[in-house]
């Protein structure tokens, strides 16, 4: 049974407490939207579960959003349909309603993951999409020596590959996506050669994983990057990645067909 909060949301995240600034943060990376378009080719008919703000959706050619958050329905622009008032555990379609379906950054948060995609195959006769992060790698990211809490909480909601796998059932493929340097869609890892701009409290906020921890931490990442910025300590370690083009690190995609 989902216990959803008064804003509707129905993980372990209330986007109306932390919703509002989202959409400016999280803008689509088009170079991601790729690789989900050749995820869902051939597709006509799409369901986003989990749509949040409508990232994405043009990847697909027709889509039906489900999106619990109230918050997070009314960030979506005028020009994409309104989404569908529902949970990934209790979809209201018929079997197999849909050629594909996708879910993006949205697993971790889901009360059941399991009977969350069992549900998307029920309603999907072709490839189920999932773009995600392995937790096995979450912490192998500079951040980790920064702010662990956050990575910690990360490699802990993300739901493991293989059960994502076994619960879809088929034949599955997992994708590593290359992140670009100047990404757009702003997860912990979009920032990887771009550091101060976690220190923005609203680009942090778009990353729920954020919520979850207290001030005391927030204070201590931002006093010890700012510090490592200004003595050339982080860039002494990490200074490469501030002109490499991509960076492969947790984020992947997860296919599966019937």
């Amino acid at each position: 049974m989902n216990v959803r909060t008064q804003d509707g949301s129905a993980g372990d995240v209330d986007y109306g407490a932390i919703g509002a600034g989202y959409a400016p943060y999280r803008r689509p990376d088009t170079r991601i939207a790729r690789f989900i378009a050749e995820a869902l080719a051939g597709t006509q008919t799409v369901l986003n579960v989990g749509a949040g703000a409508g990232s994405y959706e043009s990847a697909a050619r027709a889509v039906t959003a489900v999106e619990p958050s109230e918050s997070m329905r009314a960030q979506r622009p005028a020009r994409l349909a309104r989404a569908v008032d529902a949970v990934a555990e209790d979809l209201p379609f018929a079997d197999g309603e849909f050629e594909g379906a996708m879910t993006l950054f949205s697993v971790h948060q889901w009360s059941d993951v399991a009977a969350g995609l069992r549900e998307m195959r029920r309603v999907t006769s072709g490839p189920v999409v999932v773009l995600t992060c392995d937790p096995k790698l979450v912490r192998d990211f500079w951040l980790y020596e920064y702010a662990p809490e956050v990575l910690d909480t990360e490699a802990r909601r993300y739901p493991p590959i293989e059960e994502m796998a076994g619960a879809l059932g088929g034949t599955g493929t997992i994708r590593t996506v290359p992140i670009p340097l100047d990404c757009t869609d702003g997860f912990n890892e979009a920032y990887y050669g771009r550091p101060e701009l976690l220190l923005d409290p609203a680009a942090r906020q778009a990353c729920s994983a954020w919520s979850f921890i207290d001030d005391g931490v927030r204070e201590r990442f931002d006093e010890r990057l700012r510090r490592d910025l200004e003595s050339g300590a982080w860039d002494e370690r990490f200074g490469h990645l501030r002109t490499q083009t991509t960076y492969e690190g947790s984020l992947v995609i997860v296919r599966a067909a019937p």
